[in-house]
């Protein structure tokens, strides 16, 4: 295993975190008794797995269903100063109910202290006031940490980059959980700030959110190699400094192993990533038309700023990695989460978008004229029945 300093914590973090979504026996708390022993088992072989090949960072959150109270099975046999906790909770108005949160989820993990706590889903401006404002939640934080329950503060996001920036800004944080990957590079401007901010940069979910890579369409497979397009992602991500962690949502113990396959090659990112990324360019390019794939995001507007609130940029995302790369499962699940997503994953679809009249919101775009057809024929292409969230 390689480790990173994770910004001005000064731990030292595993390249890959073990993340705690996946294994768990379910989304919602239940009685312990109602876990099945096999399920028990798999966890903790999983854990275990992680811990033999120095992935020591363990990530869950209080909104994970049954993960806590599971992690709590194992955690206390292993040592506790090699091991790297990080929990989660949403952030609350009603700052009693988030402390009251907190001490269930160190029940729950039997431990004395987490290293690390990030304020769950600042996705938005209300969740970031909820967290900074005085009184708020980073303040019961900071009494936690005094408490000696808790070492580092950080917050995990879903919301776009000029609130991400503005959390960062306040410099109340040590670290960030947000989403960036070869697909989605929209949040480079906030690891860039948090670098400036000596944070720690932990990348949500790239094999899932990333591209569903753990069942890529042949035609991304034969783009992407020599390697598989988790290892060709994983090494993307990992070529840059800035980046310091990425989480594996494992569900088994073996689900580690191709993440593995990264390690080392990670000194020769710069003679193997250069022909791959020509190629993933190129094949766009000659799917969607040069003009397209290089100005296709240019004016969009917000979401809130369309009328239906329809979510223009990731709709036009979606679709061309359906057309450049056959994403096209993983660009059906992510469009049908688009109006359930709630700030998780805001705006509507184009279902409705022949009632609509875009004119004056794409006025700033250089494809205005075109973008109604192409939003209506991704729809035709993507829609189908509507996607929740999976802890829904």
């Amino acid at each position: 295993m390689q480790y990173r300093r994770f910004g001005r914590t000064h731990i030292q973090m595993p390249v890959f975190s073990c993340g705690g979504m996946r294994y768990q026996f379910k989304w919602q708390d239940v009685p312990a008794w109602q876990i099945p022993r096999n399920n028990q088992k798999n966890l903790e072989a999983t854990i275990r797995r992680a811990v033999e090949v120095g992935i020591n960072h363990i990530e869950t959150a209080r909104g994970y269903g049954t993960s806590e109270y599971q992690l709590g099975k194992v955690l206390p046999t292993l040592p506790r100063e090699q091991i790297i906790v990080q929990t989660k909770l949403n952030p609350s108005d009603n700052t009693r109910e988030f402390q009251q949160k907190f001490e269930q989820s160190l029940k729950n993990l039997r431990l004395d202290y987490v290293d690390l706590l990030a304020i769950h889903g600042i996705n938005d401006p209300e969740s970031l006031q909820q967290s900074v404002r005085p009184g708020g939640c980073v303040e019961i934080v900071q009494k936690l940490q005094a408490q000696g329950k808790v070492r580092f503060l950080g917050f995990s996001t879903h919301g776009p980059t000029d609130i991400i920036v503005q959390a960062i800004a306040t410099n109340l944080f040590d670290y960030v959980n947000l989403h960036w990957y070869y697909i989605n590079q929209n949040n480079w401007a906030a690891i860039a700030a948090a670098n400036r901010h000596d944070m720690g940069v932990f990348i949500i979910s790239p094999s899932d959110k990333g591209g569903m890579l753990y069942k890529p369409p042949q035609k991304l497979v034969d783009l992407c190699a020599p390697l598989s397009p988790i290892v060709f992602n994983n090494l993307f991500c990992l070529s840059h400094s800035q980046v310091h962690t990425l989480s594996v949502g494992a569900a088994r113990p073996q689900d580690f192993d191709e993440h593995l396959k990264t390690l080392a090659l990670l000194d020769l990112a710069d003679e193997i990533l250069p022909p791959i990324l020509a190629r993933l360019e190129q094949a766009a390019i000659a799917s969607l038309g040069e003009s397209w794939a290089k100005t296709w995001h240019v004016g969009l507007p917000k979401h809130s700023d369309t009328p239906g609130d329809v979510n223009i940029p990731v709709i036009l995302w979606l679709r061309n990695l359906a057309i450049a790369y056959d994403m096209i499962e993983y660009a059906k699940v992510r469009y049908n989460l688009l109006g359930n997503g709630g700030s998780w994953f805001p705006g509507a679809n184009a279902a409705n978008i022949n009632q609509l009249n875009l004119q004056h919101c794409l006025k700033n775009s250089p494809h205005a004229t075109n973008i109604p057809r192409i939003l209506h024929e991704a729809h035709q292409l993507l829609g189908g029945a509507a996607v929740k969230r999976l802890s829904q």
